[in-house]
This record gives structure tokens, C-alpha cells and sequence, in this order.
């Protein structure tokens, strides 16, 4: 007879934990991520000052996101606190529980459309882990720049087509930056070389770049990425391509930052 290990959290760790009972010394909880064990939230890390009511910050049923203080294994002692999570720390937590459930549903919908075992679906599901560290991110990438990212990966085109499909109905969060370039060229084919500069200045990017017309002398510039960092890291050498080319032919460069837009994953 085999006695089954187990498992706890680590000190530092944030976790997902469902309020169970409420006491005026705390609240006993179960943490949602390590098969409903037990943890204890102390009132004193509930939040700072003085509580009279526990019950005017918790509540039977609900789900917080924890930080864990103290892990006591021989004694199944769990010590979380609510007070020392941050905002932040909070959104990310969420963000992961979220993309966790999807990859779940992602996974269990390509086994059914692609007719795949249970075996054929877990191989596949290793080698996009493997290959973009998540299976999120990996049909995130399939819906951004289309399947040919899987080219060259141990995966059926029958299963790639049900891959493509479900990353089409995918709604990834996106950043966008935008400006207003201010371009002149007086040489008699000055907007033909505007229109090259341009053109070759959106080509071979790995994000999206698009920059649309909006009236003499002016010129609108969009970077669409899954985040700021991916996007900024494009904004400067589009913009240096576009004034070196133009500059070159006598031209004038000018550009005019805009407000930033994200969207919410949905």
C-alpha cells in the first residue's frame, strides 16, 4: 500500500484560495491550485489596522489571491497573508488562472475537433509548450501570424487546420502605439520616395506596422503587439528607417507621439 504525498506551496508563492470558514482570529481557506488543502488567513494579514469584523472583508464562498508566509508540511500548517499582495501581484495571478482555464478548454477542444486521444492530445500539447512555453501563447502566435508558425513542427495538418480554427475565434489582448509622422520631400518624385520609405519601413517586422494616409504632409503610425515591450523595441529603428530614407532624398522628418491604447484580454 502506497501513501500519497502531499503537496505544498512554497513561502513566497501566490496563490488562489476559497474562504471556508470565518472566525474573529481569521478565516480557514482551501487553496483552489493544491488539491483543496487547508491554509489559515490570520486576521492580522487580512488587511492593515485594526478589524472588528472579519466578515467586512471576507466572505464564505469567495475566492482571494494569497501570498504564502509560512509552510509547516509535518503539521499541514499553511500561514497565508491578503495584506502583502499587491495590486499588480493580484492581476497577474488572476491573468494566469484565466489563461490556465483557456489552455484547458483550448486543448480539450482541439482532442474532440481533431478526433485525438488522449495520448495524441498531451504530445501535442508538449510540443507547443516546448516550442512557444505555453499552449496560450501558442495559438496567440497562430492568431497574430497565421499557422505558418508551427511549419516544421511534429504536428498532423488535420490537427494544424483545427489549431487554426480555434485561434481564429481567439480574442489576445494587444497593445497599440500610435503617432503622426510629418513627411516632406520636394524632389519632383517626392511622394513616391515618401510612399518607398514608408513601405520598406513596415516590412519583415514581427509585430504589426501599418501607417495610413491622412492629408498632406501627414502620415499615421500604428504598432500593434501583444505588449508595450514588444511594441517600443519596433517604434525606434521604424522610425530611424523612415528618416534616414527620407532625409537622404532632402527631405524633412517629423514625428508626433500619440496616446498609447491597450486592450483587455477577453
Amino acid at each position: 500500500m502506497t501513501t500519497a504525498i502531499q503537496e505544498f506551496p512554497e513561502v513566497g508563492e501566490i496563490v488562489i484560495a476559497s474562504i471556508t470558514r470565518i472566525m474573529a482570529q481569521g478565516a480557514y481557506v482551501t487553496l483552489d491550485e493544491y488539491n483543496n488543502i487547508q491554509g489559515f488567513l490570520h486576521v492580522s494579514e487580512i488587511a492593515t489596522g485594526w478589524i472588528r469584523n472579519v466578515e467586512k472583508f471576507l466572505k464564505v464562498g469567495e475566492k482571494k489571491v494569497l501570498l504564502v508566509k509560512r509552510v509547516d508540511p509535518r503539521r499541514s500548517e499553511i500561514d497565508l497573508s491578503l495584506k502583502q499582495i499587491s495590486t499588480d501581484q493580484k492581476k497577474k495571478k488572476l491573468l494566469e488562472i484565466k489563461r490556465g482555464e483557456k489552455e484547458t478548454a483550448l486543448i480539450e477542444n482541439l482532442k474532440a475537433k481533431a478526433n485525438l486521444s488522449a495520448a495524441e492530445a498531451e504530445k501535442i500539447e508538449n510540443i507547443l509548450v516546448e516550442k512557444f512555453d505555453s499552449v496560450y501563447n501558442a495559438f496567440s502566435e497562430v492568431t497574430a501570424k497565421g499557422s505558418t508558425v508551427l511549419n516544421g513542427l511534429d504536428i498532423a495538418e488535420k490537427t494544424v487546420a483545427v489549431i487554426n480554427e480555434l485561434s481564429s475565434k481567439m480574442q489576445i489582448p494587444h497593445v497599440e502605439i500610435r503617432g503622426v509622422l510629418d513627411l516632406t520631400c520636394t524632389k519632383p518624385d517626392g511622394i513616391d520616395i515618401i510612399k518607398r520609405a514608408l513601405n520598406a519601413a513596415t516590412e519583415n517586422k514581427k509585430v504589426v506596422v501599418s501607417i495610413t494616409y491622412i492629408g498632406a504632409p501627414k502620415y499615421r503610425l500604428n504598432i500593434t503587439a501583444q505588449n508595450f515591450k514588444d511594441a517600443e523595441k519596433e517604434l525606434k529603428p521604424t522610425l530611424e528607417a523612415i528618416e534616414k530614407a527620407i532625409e537622404k532624398s532632402g527631405g524633412t522628418f517629423k514625428f508626433t507621439r500619440e496616446e498609447s491604447k491597450k486592450t483587455r484580454e477577453g
